[in-house]
């Protein structure tokens, strides 16, 4: 998914990872994947996305093995949403990682609050993207939940291909 350049055959990983993960609605999209919300109507209403953006976004993705399409029924029809592939999946320290940034270094909204990144096997609240602070084990999606104040809840996250949360 070029933006400015076709950095895609560039010597440089930083380069290549842009490349494919640069635009903005990328991250948000994973994010909300691995919340467990890939259905396309749900993906629209929760990141405000016109329906041609996001197809055109979801397409890419899927071309980049970033997501994969998955079969759910709805009242009795077959339909297709979203999970990420392990790739997917594998962004999970990137976007802990700058939600952490944008906890220390953005000015929280007044009716927000501390957005808690709980690694469940452990209970504890991580300060770290990749492995937990507290335990030192590595985070994985299955094994995480975000504590969003302003939603008044915690959201647990889903494995890679999985559409929604099963617990």
């Amino acid at each position: 998914m070029p933006l400015r350049s076709d950095w895609s055959d560039d010597l440089c990983p930083v380069r290549r990872s842009l490349d494919v993960l640069g635009d903005g609605w990328v991250l948000l999209i994973i994010r909300d994947v691995l919340h467990g919300r890939g259905r396309f109507d749900t993906l629209r209403d929760n990141l405000g996305i016109s329906d041609a953006v996001l197809n055109r976004r979801l397409r890419s993705m899927v071309e980049a093995d970033l997501l994969e399409r998955v079969d759910y029924s709805d009242g009795g029809r077959t339909r297709q949403g979203y999970a990420a592939t392990v790739a997917g999946a594998e962004l999970l320290p990137v976007l802990q990682q700058l939600a952490i940034w944008g906890e220390r270094h953005t000015v929280t909204p007044p009716d927000g609050g501390h957005m808690a990144l709980i690694h469940e096997a452990c209970g504890s609240e991580t300060t770290r993207g990749e492995i937990c602070s507290a335990c030192g084990e590595p985070l994985v999606p299955e094994e995480m939940s975000w504590d969003k104040p302003w939603r008044g809840r915690r959201d647990r996250l889903v494995a890679a291909g999985e559409l929604h949360s099963p617990r």
